[in-house]
Order: C-alpha cells, then sequence, then structure tokens
C-alpha cells in the first residue's frame, strides 16, 4: 500500500498553439501632449512573453469635427502622433492597417471627475509594516461614470489592476481602497496613484482583466481574453481617457 501511494503519475497537458494575433493598444488622453499607438503580435503560451512588434503599419485618428491625427513609428511597433489632447464628450476612432488587414476602435472622451486626494492608512488586518491606499473622489449624479487606478510604488508600477464604476455610488462620495497585495507599501514610501475616467467598453476590458488576478475572498475567473472594442479579431484596446496624477510620501 505504501509503494502504492508513493508512485505519482506524470501527467501531459496537450495544450493548443492558437495562431498569431494582433495586439493593438491605443491611448488618447485629456493633455495636450504625443499620444500612442503600441502594436504587437501574440506569442503561442509555451514561449516566452516578448511580443514581436509590427512595423510598418498605418496608423492615424479622427474625431467627430472630420479632425485627422496621423501616427509615425518612432520605434519597430510604437506609433506616435504629434501633440494633440482629446476633447471631452468627443468620439475618436482609431484606424489601423497592416499589410492586408484593416482594423478600427472607437471610443468616447468621458467628461472629468477630479481626483480630490490620495490617503494612505494602516492595514486594518494588522499588519502596522503595511499601508492601504485610498482614493478619493465625489462621483458626479445622474450620470454614469467609470474610472480605472494606476498605482505607483517608488515609481514602480504595481501589477494589479483597479477599475470601479458608480453602480452602487452614483453621486455619492468615494473613498476606495486600492486592494492589492503584490507590493509591501510603508512608510516614506512615495506613492502615485493616475485616475482615469474611460467609457463603457474600456472599463469591461479592464474590468474582465481585473477579475482574472485573483486578488479578493472570491478568487479568480477562468482566464480569457477581454472584450475588445477593436474590430476584425484583434486583441488590445483603444480608449479615448481623462488622466490626472496626485502623489504622496506614505507616513
Amino acid at each position: 500500500m505504501f509503494a502504492y501511494s508513493s508512485c505519482q503519475k506524470v501527467i501531459n497537458l496537450k495544450l493548443n498553439n492558437a495562431a498569431a494575433q494582433i495586439v493593438i493598444e491605443g491611448n488618447v488622453t485629456d493633455q495636450l501632449e504625443p499620444q500612442y499607438v503600441f502594436i504587437s503580435q501574440s506569442v503561442p503560451f509555451t514561449n516566452t512573453n516578448t511580443f514581436p512588434a509590427v512595423d510598418g503599419a498605418q496608423v492615424s485618428v479622427s474625431d467627430s469635427t472630420g479632425a485627422v491625427h496621423q501616427f509615425s513609428e518612432i520605434e519597430p511597433g510604437i506609433y506616435a502622433s504629434s501633440p494633440f489632447k482629446g476633447i471631452y464628450g468627443a468620439t475618436y476612432q482609431m484606424n489601423v492597417k497592416t499589410g492586408n488587414n484593416a482594423y478600427t476602435a472607437k471610443s468616447t472622451m468621458p467628461y472629468l471627475v477630479n481626483l480630490d486626494s490620495v490617503t494612505a492608512k494602516i492595514d486594518a488586518f494588522g499588519n502596522s509594516n503595511n499601508r492601504g491606499i485610498y482614493v478619493n473622489y465625489q462621483d458626479p449624479a445622474d450620470v454614469a461614470n467609470q474610472y480605472r487606478f494606476v498605482l505607483y510604488v517608488n515609481s514602480e508600477q504595481v501589477s494589479n489592476i483597479f477599475t470601479n464604476d458608480d453602480s452602487f455610488t452614483n453621486g455619492r462620495y468615494v473613498k476606495m481602497e486600492l486592494f492589492q497585495t503584490a507590493t509591501t507599501i510603508s512608510a516614506n514610501d512615495t506613492v502615485t496613484v493616475e485616475m482615469q475616467c474611460i467609457d463603457k467598453n474600456i472599463y469591461k476590458y479592464w474590468f474582465s482583466l481585473a477579475q482574472q488576478q485573483g486578488e479578493g475572498p472570491g478568487g479568480a475567473t477562468t482566464p480569457a481574453n477581454p472584450p475588445s472594442n477593436i474590430n476584425n479579431n484583434a486583441l488590445g484596446y483603444f480608449s479615448v481617457h481623462t488622466t490626472q496624477t496626485k502623489s504622496i510620501i506614505v507616513y
């Protein structure tokens, strides 16, 4: 019986490698600055996470007034525009052509919701060496709002994805913890939070990814590609959003 229980059966998983897909990550913000589109290809599951750049693409972004912004390739797979900024309430269309394939996506710039402050608090679970980080803002009433937050600790981005919408907080003052376990935040650390106001389709994209992180008591969902707002089976997203940052030194 002992010999039988100590045996281990080797199981070889048969993982199907899907064909490479184009991955497009496009962003337009409300800041007067160059805007960027990143284009790469997916790789098989068994490969290292080195994603080949897609160069030689034709990239542009047009807005609802008819203005067209051309993007130039500044590095392999990285495309940048001349400085311009997104306008609140305007809808933008990204156009990408590479080889014989064309891809489009639309996104609407939400109105700015002000990030009042970023605060830190000693871990409620009793770890006095760790601080929880909170964002504080007034959600506007009578309009649907969606948010994404990006957390940096000592200039390093935390890997967790943070999203929120106002399904339960419409018109209320929000104090939300950016709950994460990837990094210990201690006294004298510099914490920076970027707050983005995003449209509904982009919220679905980031919320889907956040559900796969495994944070919180509910665990994670089965990994899957998040819903993209780009057509023609492309992976990725095109996001037109506001951006603002606040930094604090943790005490």
